[in-house]
């Protein structure tokens, strides 16, 4: 089986590969823009420190940003090169994917903004730990709204992959698990208290990055399958 892609006839398999690679670079700008970034200029509960750590690795907090945009401009991309290959196992759930990423990409740079207009006050000697508060309090409105579409994408996507078997199935039901383990990390908090004191919640996520990772370095290294009679 192969389609078309830009003109030119491309086989599943390397379609796949394609997906994989943009997959890639939603992996690694995510995790140095949401997890490696922040750890060295964020302190919980400390704006003072998370100002002083940010002037003092200014290039860093730079960095972050952009990383943050290239990110979503990589996952904006993500689920079209993934309905390439799917969207035959389910035109309406290719669809909803997409829709779902979509719909996060403006409350991302949303959240984004909050950092950048910090930035520019840092830039100009003019920042406050006040400012600090106001722009993390902005960021983590707008990318919790981001987080529940991170989530909710993955239903339609582990689904099209249970179906096809163009990719491992029980990757598919990682991924079908790791959403609705997003779902519980966000609301969970909301609706209990004393969510984080529950043994499991700090792995809720987990199903989610196997189903994620997994998934993107299998496109990467194998491509997608042409058949669904994969396991």
């Amino acid at each position: 089986m192969s389609f078309r892609y830009g003109g030119v006839l491309v086989s599943v398999r390397t379609q796949g590969r394609i997906a994989g690679l943009v997959y890639l670079g939603v992996v690694v700008t995510g995790i140095f823009s949401l997890a490696f970034a922040p750890g060295q200029l964020i302190a919980r509960d400390d704006p003072a420190t998370t100002l002083a750590n940010m002037q003092e690795q200014f290039f860093l907090f730079q960095a972050m940003i952009a990383g943050g945009v290239i990110m979503a401009a990589f996952f904006l991309v993500l689920p079209f090169t993934l309905a390439r290959f799917l969207s035959v196992y389910g035109k309406n759930a290719a669809r909803l994917m997409i829709l779902l990423v979509v719909a996060s990409i403006p409350f991302t740079l949303l959240a984004l903004l909050q950092w950048g207009e910090l930035s520019l006050a840092i830039a100009n000697n003019a920042a406050q730990v006040e400012d600090v508060e106001t722009a993390r309090a902005g960021y983590r409105r707008w990318i919790t709204v981001s987080t529940f579409f991170w989530g909710a994408w993955l239903a339609p996507y582990g689904w099209l992959v249970l179906k096809s078997g163009s990719i491992p199935r029980w990757l598919g039901a990682m991924l079908l698990i790791g959403s609705v383990g997003y779902l519980i990390e966000l609301f969970g908090p909301m609706l209990m208290p004393n969510f984080h004191d529950i043994p499991f919640a700090d792995y809720v996520s987990s199903p989610a990055s196997i189903g994620e990772i997994g998934s993107c370095l299998w496109l990467v290294v194998f491509g997608a399958r042409a058949s669904n009679s994969g396991t």
